[in-house]
């Protein structure tokens, strides 16, 4: 039986990997050898990076929500435990939009809590 060669799965494949090192400065997106490292390096930094944009945005949003209770007179760290207690589920995401948005619905919210903690106190 006649062996087979493997040249057009390997021109497939490297010309893959090309397509993805497109743009990439230098050598890297023209040598192979050099693009498979960099794109299998740009992989990682992706799947890393998807990671962290949910941290930097859950911080983003705990510093809007601060920002906003800044004027109501309370910290953000007595709001949320306010929250916490009186079952009141809102996720910080939602809390900064209606920071920024929805002033008379924030509002309200801050008072409910500001009203559970004075409760316990």
């Amino acid at each position: 039986m006649a062996r087979i060669k493997g040249g057009p799965y390997t021109r497939r494949r490297r010309k893959k990997t090309l397509k993805l090192a497109k743009g990439f400065k230098g050598a890297v997106s023209i040598r192979y050898r050099i693009a498979r490292e960099a794109v299998e390096h740009s992989f990682h930094y992706s799947y890393v990076g998807r990671r962290l944009k949910k941290r930097d945005m859950r911080s983003l949003w705990i510093t809007r929500i601060n920002a906003a209770l800044k004027e109501f007179g309370i910290s953000y760290s007595r709001f949320i435990y306010g929250l916490k207690n009186g079952s009141i589920l809102i996720n910080r995401k939602m809390l900064s939009e209606l920071a920024i948005n929805d002033k008379e619905s924030f509002s309200y919210i801050v008072n409910q809590a500001k009203e559970i903690l004075t409760k316990e106190v």
